[in-house]
């Protein structure tokens, strides 16, 4: 089994920065694409940034320039680091991890249970 478990979420004012870690553990090949998504009160869940193995970075639009997503091999862990912050940046953020459980298997999708960002004054 995988699991990955997000920490370092919580209330920060408008401005303000927040660094959320997501590590994965359990029994691991490889690690592919890992990521972040959020989801806002009655909103879908949308993309935040995602990067590959080899370390190509996707981010949204709403994020460009004020998040930077980046990870440790060694340690599966995965990083958002969040500057700017802005009240719509408030959701709950989850970890995406795109896994192989050995050689012969194909990568399969894990997400973390999620972790709010409170972005309020």
């Amino acid at each position: 089994q995988v699991q990955l478990v997000e920490s370092g979420g919580g209330l920060v004012q408008p401005g303000g920065s927040l660094t959320l870690s997501c590590t994965a553990s359990g029994t691991i090949f490889s690690i592919y694409g890992m990521g972040w998504y959020r989801q806002a009160p009655g909103m879908q869940r949308e993309l935040a940034a995602t990067i590959s193995s080899g370390g190509y970075i996707k981010y949204a639009d709403s994020v460009e320039g004020r998040f930077t997503i980046s990870r440790d091999n060694a340690d599966h862990t995965v990083f958002l680091q969040m500057s700017s912050l802005k009240p719509e940046d408030t959701a709950v953020y989850y970890c995406l991890g795109r896994i192989a459980l050995d050689g012969a298997s194909h990568p399969m999708d894990y997400w973390g249970k999620g972790i709010l960002v409170n972005v309020s004054s």
